[in-house]
């Protein structure tokens, strides 16, 4: 992530890198420089000058790579012959691309091919390949990515209101709590899609990184939340929550879509979807202002589920640790405004 942040545009060694392309000549760069690259350096000469993408067009036009050091703010030589291990297996055919990913195996550093014939620029670290897409198409599909974020968004905060509604009910299914851990991974997925775009286009992605800030508004509910309204008793810990999360983010595109999946990967209780489930009520208190988390846990320990916590009195509140008249006036009142926006929402 932080070599493609160092060849976006706006920065100095991708201009470089585009007039190279522009110049029909070839390059094979070095980010990096100690004993193990000198090691395998033969020839060449020392520059030992401040990087520009004037110079390292220049240098490029000769035989030989260049070497810079890690940040590219540096051009140390040029004219090098790089003799990396030949027994270190490449899947490349072309010299120039082998030779570059030998080097970034051996040394550990970043390794960029400019390849003049196919117009291609390709990064080589830890193992890697990464080629370098124009901007134009980088554009393209991260416009089509926040479109899909979007309409994800929108969708999670119907799938949510209709979770609160369903739940001030009392009639939440496994179906119900499944799609919204479906759709708040699909969000998170496609969120991160779009900030991987938003690394690559550099200076040209700040509508985008815009766009992508806007659609991700830190009042919507995490996962976590979730599966502590929803996990048994004797798994709700932090240790349990973090590994139902995870288990969650590791599966694959193909079953984020079956909700029967999902509910048996976080561990919801059944193996019906159509089975009853009762919420705690810690999402909906994460919504009253001033709250803080141990007296949710108080309230959620002491009520035993959303259904008794919206029953609850005044006098029954207040018998709550930490909490006095004012505390209980406002999670009353928070509570009932839920509850009426929420059956408004439903039945409007």
């Amino acid at each position: 992530m932080k070599t493609i942040a160092r060849i976006a545009p706006g920065t100095e060694l991708r201009e470089g890198l585009e007039r190279i392309l522009r110049g029909h000549t070839g390059a094979l760069i070095v980010l990096g420089n100690d004993k193990t690259v000198q090691s395998i350096s033969s020839g060449g000469f020392a520059i030992n000058t401040e990087f520009s993408a004037t110079r390292v067009r220049e240098l490029a036009k000769m035989d030989g790579a260049i070497i810079c050091d890690k940040e590219a703010t540096m051009l140390l030589n040029a004219g090098v012959q790089l003799l990396p291990d030949p027994s270190i297996e490449t899947h490349e055919s072309g010299t120039r691309h082998r030779t570059a990913e030998r080097v970034a195996r051996q040394t550990g550093f970043p390794v960029i091919s400019v390849s003049s014939s196919m117009s291609l620029i390709s990064v080589y670290v830890n193992g890697l390949r990464y080629t370098v897409e124009d901007t134009q198409s980088l554009m393209s599909r991260a416009n089509q990515a926040i479109q899909t974020l979007e309409s994800y968004t929108n969708r999670l905060e119907q799938v949510l209101q209709s979770l609160s509604s369903l739940e001030i009910e009392a009639n939440v299914t496994m179906k119900d709590v499944a799609t919204t851990l479906q759709r708040m991974e699909m969000v998170r997925r496609i969120s991160i899609e779009v900030g991987f775009y938003i690394l690559e286009l550099g200076t040209s992605g700040r509508l985008i990184a815009l766009q992508h800030e806007e659609l991700t508004r830190p009042e919507m509910p995490d996962t976590e939340i979730i599966l502590r309204d929803y996990l048994t008793c004797e798994e709700l810990d932090e240790g349990a929550v973090q590994s139902a999360v995870e288990k969650l983010q590791k599966l694959d595109d193909k079953d984020i879509v079956d909700l029967s999946i999902i509910a048996h990967t976080v561990g919801l209780a059944g193996t019906d979807l159509d089975s009853a489930l009762s919420p705690r009520g810690f999402r909906l208190l994460a919504d009253v202002k001033t709250m803080p988390g141990a007296v949710v846990e108080r309230l959620v320990e002491q009520f035993d589920g959303l259904q008794g916590l919206m029953a609850a009195n005044l006098d029954d509140l207040k018998a709550v640790d930490g909490i006095g008249e004012h505390r209980a006036r406002t999670i009353r009142e928070s509570l009932s405004l839920m509850a009426e926006s929420s059956l408004l929402e439903r039945f409007m």
